[in-house]
């Protein structure tokens, strides 16, 4: 692969569908955490970028060390997201059902369930690594900075929705997060089973 406008142009589409997942789990905790400030929400959105070029670049070290072991962790990858995601949008639809009577801003997002969401959310680009292989490590590191980029920028658009709709919905916010998270993850696990 040369360096030209496709490569680019191919990178962006990457993170553009990578970051799907990402944004939908923004979405969700920009309305589980209505008054979140500027400063969270890009520390939210940066774990989800750094996660999302990570996973590539991992896969892309697999293919170029240890594809015969990657190959047999990738069948596991729907049943961790799957079992992740579950985890936490079951935890959000409790704590919303609890909290049901309460009128507040809802639940804040924590450092954990944070990093659970950027694994979770990201897992399945590991086989990104697969497509990238052809490219040298610069190549595949600035087709990964271009994912993180990419989705930086969704997320932060995610949060800002989230944040928007969960003031007006403030009391129903976490269930809805929880059952976008666990829907997520359903829809991982079925996408990457069949």
């Amino acid at each position: 692969m040369d360096w030209n406008l496709v490569f680019f142009f191919n990178s962006a589409l990457l993170g553009v569908g990578l970051a799907m997942d990402a944004f939908s789990v923004s979405l969700a905790n920009g309305l589980q955490e209505s008054k979140m400030k500027a400063g969270k929400m890009c520390g939210i959105a940066g774990v989800f970028a750094f996660f999302q070029a990570l996973m590539p670049m991992l896969g892309w070290v697999c293919v170029h060390t240890i594809l015969q072991y990657f190959k047999v962790f990738e069948k596991f990858i729907p049943w961790i997201a799957l079992i992740l995601l579950l985890f936490i949008g079951g935890k959000m639809l409790i704590e919303g059902i609890r909290n049901k009577n309460e009128e507040g801003e809802g639940t804040k997002v924590g450092f954990a369930a944070l990093l659970i969401q950027g694994v979770a959310t990201s897992i399945d680009a590991l086989s990104v690594g697969f497509t990238i292989a052809e490219y040298g490590l610069i190549m595949a590191l600035v087709c990964a900075l271009i994912i993180a980029a990419v989705t930086f920028v969704i997320c932060m658009c995610g949060l800002a929705i989230g944040k928007k709709f969960g003031t007006k919905f403030a009391n129903k916010a976490t269930i809805f997060g929880g059952l976008i998270l666990i829907f997520i993850g359903i829809e991982i696990f079925v996408t990457g089973i069949f």
